[in-house]
């Protein structure tokens, strides 16, 4: 079976790609800048233009859509007009299967990148080829990342009433290769982490791990944004969940102990 990987070179891209390839399946990757790797085909493909779209599903039986572009101007473009070339291209080409990884919170959370990620979902399902969505919470790097944004000036900033659900990209990775392993679902699928987390639970786990004690600057998240964060629309109770936790995470970054 041979599986076209968009957005091949991401953190989640470069964790599934080498477990698709385990399973035995062909693997052809895109990225928008020209690659060498003995291992896996890659072509060149924009999304944004859709130069390269229609050699790229020539002959895969799946799509696996990964790209997206969170930032800037370009989000529209690549996000939704790029998945509606995707998945037009695709039908042309008779793929059998396309899944698209989106978000948990999409439909709740009122971020401007994930209405942007709600309506590529609208386009993926409207299409001609059979689908499958995985919405997955928040991967540990992220939050991470978010972390030491919010700690710029000493104090970590942040609502500790929001609560979050880190998951590991290995753990999407494997339930991405389920996913096209046992066909379309035509519906979409919730995919977290193990546990959730409080945001004064995470900084502690986070300080733990990096042997630091930078203090909790509690700033109440405002509006229907802070509502929804702190009423778990980040969050899923949907069933399998990944395996490793935040502190696995934390572990595995920084070393020693991360506490719960």
């Amino acid at each position: 079976m041979r599986v076209l990987v968009t957005g091949a070179g991401g953190r989640l891209g470069r964790v599934v790609v080498p477990r698709l390839r385990e399973e035995g399946w062909t693997v052809r990757a895109t990225s928008r800048h020209a690659r060498d790797e003995p291992t896996v085909e890659w072509v060149t493909v924009d999304l944004a233009t859709g130069e390269g779209l229609r050699p790229a599903v020539a002959g895969v039986d799946a799509v696996l859509h990964l790209a997206s572009t969170p930032k800037g101007r370009q989000t529209h473009r690549v996000d939704v007009l790029g998945t509606r070339r995707l998945v037009v291209a695709a039908g042309e080409a008779g793929v059998r299967h396309l899944v698209y990884v989106s978000i948990v919170g999409v439909d709740r959370v009122p971020i401007p990148y994930y209405r942007h990620k709600r309506d590529a979902e609208q386009v993926v399902a409207a299409g001609e080829v059979p689908w499958t969505v995985l919405r997955a919470t928040q991967f540990g790097g992220f939050l991470d990342e978010a972390l030491r944004a919010a700690s710029r000036l000493g104090p970590v900033i942040g609502d500790p009433a929001v609560v979050a659900q880190p998951v590991d990209p290995r753990d999407v990775a494997e339930r991405l290769v389920q996913r096209l392993t046992a066909g379309p679902l035509r519906r979409i699928e919730e995919y977290g982490g193990p546990q959730v987390l409080r945001f004064d639970e995470a900084v502690r786990a986070w300080n733990a791990a990096r042997g630091t004690r930078r203090p909790l600057l509690p700033v109440r998240v405002p509006g229907r944004l802070g509502r929804e964060l702190r009423a778990g629309g980040l969050v899923t109770g949907a069933t399998p969940r990944g395996i490793r936790t935040w502190s696995e995470y934390l572990s595995d970054t920084y070393g020693g102990t991360a506490g719960k």
